[in-house]
């Protein structure tokens, strides 16, 4: 079977799956197709997840403020602590990927806000994502497609998609210029794509969002890189959640008129309002066998009451791909 190890700017695409239910943009692509397409460039290992396959699982609370509630009706920000599974991995379909991998880190959160009712964020510790249109990423994981000779991509292909998919390199030159964190726990998350937040009035806000770590925002050394065994996250987070509990801010930035809010290879301007409107509390951390994680499908397009999608069309494009990645995983497959 098997396994690619890609390259730090290649993994640039890596969030967990993603497409469409909607857009005439993402006709083209289907979920099946990009599922296809993972299993083409990392291999299948039956029963598991198709992309983000190694992680870890985590749980605690997260209590919202109101400044939050001023943005958006969600019971997130009632104040009251809203139960929270969460799940940390790497990105690609490689359960055996190395943690110093210069790859994005994911963490996926379900809040359970009562009577049955689900928020989930799935998000990255990248500020923008590598690709604008579903297509950008299957054509993606077809450049990384093993050359049979070889075993391995073939270099000519990955060079001409990184040509002729521009959207690629802003993730790309972040991976390459910021090493990974050292620890779960010292890295921001970004939800990457634009939503909107209604409030109780109907008012409605183009937001993004992020959680910044309370531990600090750490990044490994090119020494400690070099020196660090493969596998270090998991017993890491463990550990440190052994001492106590880990802390994350949720920081809402606030979108102005012409910020793009349907491309999320495109950071909005530094200087817009900025306004923490939470925290999220996570007390214990363990291997994600068996866990509550394990079988979770962290649709990102599972939204409460006040908070819905914008355009964005790799976020509409998710929920159909994880459905398919979710369907073979619940077969054995």
């Amino acid at each position: 079977m098997y396994r690619n190890s890609m390259p730090a700017l290649l993994l640039a695409a890596g969030l967990p799956l993603f497409p469409s239910l909607c857009m005439a943009a993402t006709d083209e692509v289907t979920g099946p197709q990009v599922v296809s397409a993972l299993e083409g460039a990392f291999g299948v290992t039956p029963g598991e997840r198709r992309n983000h396959t190694k992680g870890t699982c985590a749980a605690g609370e997260f209590v919202g403020l109101s400044a939050g509630a001023a943005y958006s009706r969600s019971a997130l920000f009632s104040g009251v602590p809203v139960p929270v599974i969460a799940r940390f991995s790497l990105a690609g379909g490689n359960p055996e990927a190395p943690d110093t991998a210069k790859s994005p880190r994911g963490m996926a959160l379900e809040f359970a806000l009562g009577d049955g009712r689900l928020q989930h964020m799935t998000m990255l510790n990248t500020p923008v994502f590598g690709a604008a249109q579903p297509k950008t990423f299957l054509d993606l994981m077809v450049a990384m497609q093993p050359d049979p000779a070889t075993g391995k991509p073939d270099p000519e292909k990955l060079k001409a998609f990184r040509a002729s998919h521009p959207d690629s390199l802003a993730q790309a030159k972040f991976l390459e210029e910021n090493n990974p964190p050292p620890s779960f726990a010292n890295s921001s998350y970004f939800g990457i794509h634009t939503f909107r937040f209604i409030n109780q009035d109907n008012r409605t806000t183009p937001v993004r969002w992020r959680f910044v770590p309370q531990d600090g925002e750490k990044r490994l050394a090119a020494e400690e890189l070099a020196a660090l065994p493969a596998d270090f996250l998991q017993q890491r987070l463990i550990e440190r959640m052994q001492q106590g509990p880990v802390r994350w801010d949720m920081v809402l930035t606030i979108g102005a008129p012409g910020d793009p809010e349907d491309n999320s290879t495109v950071a909005w301007p530094e200087n817009r309002e900025q306004v923490k409107i939470g925290t999220l509390t996570l007390s214990a951390a363990m291997p994600q066998k068996g866990a509550a994680c394990e079988k979770i499908n962290f649709d990102p397009l599972v939204m409460s009451d006040g908070i819905a999608p914008s355009d964005d069309p790799v976020l509409h494009f998710r929920s159909q791909a994880y459905a398919a990645s979710f369907a073979k995983r619940l077969g054995g497959l």
